[in-house]
């Protein structure tokens, strides 16, 4: 029988989420890859509970994770979540979920045209916490802008979520600053708030900085930044080339070969050095670059950084990297030549995604 680490709430200070009242971790947990039914079911569980024993409180999920078998990732942790978490300890946790990718057959399962429809996300909705066994989400997001749906729709259908209970907060993801503006003036005509903002951002991908952030801190709206690691690539595993059974070497949809340059590994081997001089892994360099206090340009820190993770080790890991976010101004700007970011977001696919319902 599972018992909560007693000190689970001892490793770290929780974040306000914009100008909300709810705190969430610096580092939340996310169920995209390897909680669904094609994966080790005791080692997702033992990972929920190495989490939640550091302090990590936000578990992070959507309609589609456990592909190939689409919400398994959901029905795996409703399982844990009715077996080790009883009683009150679901007070505890903030459960997050989106819909907006392809789901079920036919003109209204998510597909590209109808996946931020009322009729859509609702249903989505329903299915969801079917799977996960609970009354309500703490946070159910638009998991993308969708061609063609009014932003009155989408909105509107996140507003009903609201006042029907299903939902305590709302959230968004993927959305150009543009897009987060017209949901937020949106929201307010609807009589809600969008609570927070999931968009892609690391080091080698940081178009967040070039105003997305900005009409978040304007209009109160958290952040919270998913592949902080970009797909593991800002790991000591890519250190020395592309290693055979890594994501890239196996064509995964989001990180192909091609993408891991020679140039790439050069810079990966340089940040590397800056890592290891500040006592870090690489991974825990990145994820403390991603929350990093001490930004310039007005760039805005992030609420809280989302991991994956295939073993409980890395989760810990990623946790000791809350033991030093602190950057000089040295360091900051060797980072930055390193990398030289291109600001042509055309290899961003998460944000050419947003750009085509533009």
């Amino acid at each position: 029988m599972y018992v909560p680490n007693e000190n689970r709430y001892d490793h770290f200070s929780y974040r306000r989420v914009g100008s909300s009242g709810l705190k969430l971790p610096p580092l939340s947990l996310g169920l995209w890859h390897n909680f669904g039914y094609y994966d080790n079911f005791e080692t997702a569980r033992e990972m929920i509970h190495t989490a939640f024993d550091l302090g990590i409180t936000h578990f992070d999920l959507a309609n589609n994770y456990g592909n190939p078998a689409n919400g398994s990732a959901e029905t795996n942790f409703g399982r844990i979540l009715k077996e080790d978490f009883p009683g009150n300890l679901r007070d505890e946790l903030i459960i997050s979920t989106k819909a907006g990718f392809d789901m079920w057959p036919g003109p209204y399962g998510g597909s590209d045209d109808n996946g931020g429809s009322r009729k859509y996300i609702l249903a989505s909705l329903d299915q969801s916490l079917t799977r996960l066994g609970l009354n309500y989400a703490d946070i159910f997001y638009s998991h993308r802008p969708v061609p063609g749906t009014p932003i009155e729709e989408t909105v509107g259908a996140l507003a009903t979520a609201i006042h029907q209970g299903k939902a305590l907060y709302v959230g968004i993801s993927s959305y150009t600053p543009e897009q987060t503006q017209a949901a937020a003036n949106e929201a307010v005509r609807q009589g809600i708030r969008i609570l927070i903002h999931q968009p892609n951002y690391n080091m080698f991908d940081r178009w967040i900085e070039e105003g997305l952030q900005a009409v978040l801190d304007q209009n109160g709206i958290g952040s919270i930044a998913f592949v902080p690691l970009a797909q593991g690539l800002l790991t000591d595993r890519y250190l020395n080339g592309i290693p055979a059974d890594s994501r890239a070497a196996k064509a995964h949809q989001f990180l192909e070969a091609g993408s891991v340059t020679d140039e790439k590994i050069k810079q990966i081997q340089a940040l590397g050095e800056i890592a290891e001089k500040r006592g870090q892994s690489l991974a825990q360099m990145a994820i403390a670059w991603v929350l990093r206090e001490n930004t310039t340009g007005g760039v805005k820190p992030v609420t809280s950084a989302l991991i994956g993770a295939s073993r409980p080790e890395q989760i810990r890991e990623n946790v000791a990297a809350l033991d030093h976010l602190e950057f000089s101004n040295e360091e900051l700007a060797a980072i930055d030549q390193i990398l030289l970011w291109d600001k042509n977001l055309g290899n961003n696919p998460w944000h050419a995604l947003a750009l085509r319902s533009d």
